[in-house]
């Protein structure tokens, strides 16, 4: 007998509100005493309450551009988040939102563009009795709360979905004053309260490209099978060089050596050399500038490259020749970059090094149980070991920002479930490791800049004054030094004192948080902004073309400057493809560390659902107008909703903090907590504030 599927997760919702003229009083474009008034254009931000706020237009006379007009639900005109709207001002203030809110309201007069065209929800069941049929009503509740009603869906558009499945809708009516949203489902992942469904729903919502096509893997089983030969290349298979990575990476695309010379150090960063195999405008090329990125999740990675690139002939594994792209840098003793000489080189690793295991070389030297495995390249090991001392200093010097957010490390049975999250512990040999990429990725681009010749820059603009003195205010306020932050004056150095001080006072991940929401977000660009956040003036990536297009990229562009191809009308070339390759990749970034993000959260949520009931330990996260976000020791993160706090708090944006008479909540406050519910669909776990 067919097992009946379970209607348990269906009922946390209550019945949709139907549209009716108290909600919609008029089409979207109607005529109607407002339309009279001057219209004003902006984009509509809707709420789960059903109101929403318009950001006016930059140009928009008479309304400063950082003040948004309040729109009651009643005069949305059935606008959705994101939409771009036209509005008229009401002759009143709103206080709706809260007692001190006096932002102006609006009423919005047409929907120029919708931004909605398909979303994940979950997909609902009616049934009563009429007459002697029964009779069905079908339904999607957006996944996304900011639309906060229904979307009706036909029978036969339902695609075969059950109660409580996630599905993919396509809007086909967008809401009036007299008709509700229709849509069709156009994919259903599962049950919403499944980690499959859910998965499956994060990589497609997030546009993640999971198959190759057969052109892109034929192409890839091609090139793999050239053979490899050192003609036209610096043969270094003799030298010292290794790599170092994760126990479970499969993609080794950096390796290094390193000399002490009679005054500095020569320092080899050997990088695997994919432009050989992924040539411009191939079907792996256009595959690879789609993908942008590979995707690396709890339990498997989304590769931008085929495996037989990936994890075969372009991975450096031990003990085989591998073409690659080598950076040899030339560094004063005091770790100073005094030149950058990049050759296409052939290379053969001597050890797959693991960072665990060098951490215990580190630690104990010939003592370790792994001296035997390394003892080709220990002596080379503590060279670099004492190299980076050198390099880190330098850093800390500079003011490099040590963003040091906590990670975590999601522990799975055999069968994908989370049995337990701990924080992600960095040694030296990771740090080491990072250290020298920075270094190659500075030369590499310090290069190509000193010859006029294009690049895909890794830049880092300077803060905004406005969000540096906010967030000096928010430090000076837990105590921490701010330096001439106060000014607005966005000074490295005094941003890692902070950021130093906070370590100390063991709220450093929180500050850190709080400390990237006020920097600029890091892009790809071809002009060389600089990178603020590394204290360093030119800078790109370079170590890592297996996993990211613009190394890839990067590559290109020196392979056609050694080979003399990068002047005239292919310099024009190049430059128009690192246009090309910089918009791409930043878009594909922002896609990918969404998609990560979003499937971290669901594990954490699944975890903490074995926990329902139990009391932790935690630390508060964020605060926000509607409650207190809770970090637990394991990095799992739940909300304390407002409404669940005795007496009336008050919500301080600048200071980060929710206040009630003497009773004060601030960012990094110690806290005890009880795990209330864990909603997987939605990927949020909800917490009760039990003590300070």
């Amino acid at each position: 007998m067919k097992k009946k599927k379970s209607s348990k997760h269906h009922t946390k919702h209550q019945p949709p509100r139907r549209h009716t003229h108290k909600n919609l009083p008029h089409r979207a474009g109607a005529r109607h005493p407002a339309a009279a008034a001057r219209r004003q254009t902006g984009i509509f931000h809707g709420t789960a309450r059903g109101f929403g706020f318009v950001t006016p237009d930059p140009e928009t006379p008479d309304l400063p551009a950082e003040e948004d007009l309040f729109i009651p639900a009643h005069l949305s005109a059935g606008a959705m988040d994101g939409d771009r709207v036209a509005f008229v001002r009401q002759h009143r203030t709103s206080r709706r939102t809260a007692p001190h809110d006096t932002r102006q309201e609006g009423e919005i007069v047409e929907i120029l563009a919708r931004s909605t065209t398909a979303l994940i929800a979950e997909f609902c069941v009616e049934s009563h009795i009429r007459g002697r049929r029964t009779v069905r009503r079908y339904y999607a509740l957006p996944e996304n709360k900011k639309i906060p009603f229904p979307i009706e869906i036909a029978s036969a558009d339902s695609l075969g979905a059950a109660r409580g499945d996630k599905i993919e809708l396509e809007l086909t009516a967008y809401p009036t004053a007299d008709t509700p949203a229709r849509g069709r489902v156009t994919r259903v992942f599962g049950p919403a309260d499944s980690r499959t469904a859910n998965y499956a729903a994060i990589l497609h919502e997030n546009g993640i490209r999971t198959e190759f096509s057969t052109d892109v893997l034929a192409e890839a089983d091609e090139v793999a099978a050239r053979r490899i030969t050192s003609r036209g290349r610096l043969d270094l298979r003799e030298e010292i060089i290794f790599t170092i990575d994760g126990a479970d990476a499969k993609d080794l695309d950096d390796a290094i050596s390193l000399k002490r010379t009679a005054d500095g150090w020569q320092l080899g960063v050997h990088i695997a050399d994919v432009s050989y195999y992924v040539k411009p405008g191939s079907a792996l090329d256009r595959e690879a500038i789609a993908r942008g990125t590979s995707v690396y999740f709890t339990d498997q990675v989304v590769p931008m490259l085929p495996v037989a690139l990936s994890n075969g002939c372009c991975s450096l594994n031990g003990g085989v020749s591998r073409y690659a792209m080598s950076a040899l840098l030339d560094l004063a003793p005091d770790g100073s970059l005094r030149g950058c000489t990049p050759v296409l080189s052939i290379i053969r690793s001597r050890v797959r090094g693991v960072y665990s295991e060098v951490n215990d070389l580190f630690a104990q030297g010939e003592q370790s149980p792994f001296a035997a495995k390394y003892a080709d390249v220990l002596p080379t090991l503590r060279d670099m070991h004492d190299l980076y001392a050198i390099l880190a200093a330098r850093s800390a010097a500079r003011g490099a920002l040590a963003l040091e957010t906590a990670e975590a490390q999601i522990l799975l049975n055999e069968d994908g479930e989370p049995v337990d999250i701990i924080r992600r512990e960095r040694g030296d040999a990771e740090k080491m490791i990072e250290q020298f990429m920075l270094t190659a990725n500075e030369g590499v681009a310090t290069w190509l800049h000193e010859r006029g010749l294009p690049c895909v820059f890794r830049v880092h603009e300077e803060p905004v004054e406005d969000k540096i003195r906010a967030f000096a205010e928010f430090a000076w306020n837990l105590g921490l030094p701010v330096g001439k932050l106060g000014q607005g004056k966005a000074s490295p150095a005094d941003l890692a004192a902070v950021l130093a001080r906070a370590e100390e006072k063991q709220i450093g991940g929180m500050v850190s948080t709080v400390l990237l929401r006020s920097l600029q977000k890091a892009r790809y660009a071809t002009e060389p902004l600089g990178h603020f956040g590394l204290g360093i003036g030119l800078y790109a990536h370079f170590t890592s073309p297996i996993r990211r297009y613009p190394d890839l990229a990067v590559h290109r562009i020196l392979r056609a400057a050694l080979s003399g191809r990068a002047a005239g009308k292919a310099a024009d070339g190049l430059a128009s493809f690192a246009q090309r390759a910089a918009k791409a990749s930043s878009d594909n970034e922002l896609r990918a560390l969404a998609a990560e993000r979003e499937i971290t959260d669901l594990y954490k949520t699944i975890f903490m659902s074995a926990h329902i009931g139990e009391e932790f330990d935690a630390r508060i996260s964020s605060v926000t107008g509607f409650g207190l976000f809770a970090e637990l020791e394991n990095t799992c993160e739940g909300l304390i909703p407002i409404t669940s706090l005795d007496g009336f708090f008050v919500y301080d944006e600048k200071n980060h903090r929710l206040t009630c008479g003497a009773q004060v909540y601030r960012l990094g406050d110690p806290i005890r907590v009880r795990i209330e519910a864990a909603d997987i669909a939605a990927h949020k776990v909800e917490m009760r504030l039990l003590r300070r």
